[in-house]
């Protein structure tokens, strides 16, 4: 007398059950494959960061107050795109202030996501620094014990220009157009783009509108003087920035761009694990009803 663990079928429906569950998966990497890049934005690539001289020591009323605003900052993320905050001390300089802003395209759970990464990086970029800021591609925390909040401020942080395309009057121009759409559009954070050009802009949100105008308006004049005729640029201002890149510059897409296959990448892999798992469990359940039969015989 045999044992059968689950009721024998025949041979045909077997495999039409089998053809069925493949098909799913190959449905399922075929459905996810074409958005992985789109989906999985690199919130998390480094662009810059910065500390300030002034230290604290271990264990100040600084340190507890700043562990507090970093706190706030990752919490508020999970439902909005930009916040700060200021923990007061019992002096001037035992008091933090801080604030983060996400890239105006991302989904509040990526903003979240990437907020968390943000605050985890800073403070191994600046142990004990009174002040930090860290610029992601997907978001931007800054903190310190000085008053920074509200305060229009121009200075150039980082300004990056990729090789020149040499003169092109299309490439040119289109590109212009793109940076003055920039300029002309409304709002905290803008991108448009013109045949192959791409471009991107955003205030921090303690600005007013006039001010990020302003702001926005500095960085893309410099974006077009200094960069030229350079087929990607980035000019990051202490409030604001700008960006803009061509299709055809690789070097761009590689390390400055707004979005990366590595998530992709990452997913394909486990999907490519589970279509092998599935295998391996078809080809056991085979053997198991070989024996199953022969057993029965």
């Amino acid at each position: 007398m045999s044992f059968s663990p689950f009721p024998l079928m025949p041979m045909a429906k077997l495999i039409r059950n089998i053809i069925k569950t493949l098909s799913f998966f190959f449905f399922l990497l075929a459905a996810t494959a074409p958005s992985l890049s789109s989906a999985t934005s690199a919130t998390d690539t480094f662009v810059f960061g910065g500390c300030s001289q002034q230290k604290f020591s271990p264990a100040s009323a600084y340190e507890s107050n700043l562990n507090s605003l970093l706190t706030s900052l990752v919490n508020s993320a999970t439902y909005s795109s930009y916040n700060n905050f200021t923990i007061m001390g019992s002096s001037s300089t035992d008091t933090a202030r801080g604030l983060f802003q996400c890239r105006g395209d991302l989904s509040m759970p990526d903003c979240a996501t990437c907020v968390v990464r943000a605050v985890s990086q800073v403070g191994p970029l600046c142990p004990f620094t009174c002040g930090g800021a860290l610029q992601l591609a997907g978001c931007y925390i800054k903190y310190d014990n000085i008053s920074f909040l509200g305060q229009e401020d121009k200075t150039v942080v980082l300004k990056k220009c990729g090789p020149s395309e040499g003169y092109n009057t299309d490439g040119i121009s289109r590109r212009d157009a793109v940076l003055t759409e920039l300029v002309n559009g409304g709002g905290y954070f803008r991108a448009g783009g013109s045949g192959d050009v791409q471009g991107m802009g955003q205030c921090v949100g303690d600005l007013t509108v006039s001010e990020c105008q302003d702001c926005l308006g500095t960085a893309i004049g410099r974006l077009k003087n200094d960069c030229g005729t350079a087929v990607f640029g980035d000019m990051f201002l202490a409030k604001c920035y700008a960006r803009y890149s061509t299709d055809g510059a690789q070097h761009y897409a590689k390390s400055h761009s707004y979005k990366t296959n590595y998530g992709g990448e990452r997913t394909f892999a486990i999907i490519i694990g589970l279509l092998a798992a599935v295998v391996l469990l078809i080809i056991f359940l085979l053997f198991l009803r070989g024996v199953c039969s022969r057993g029965g015989k």
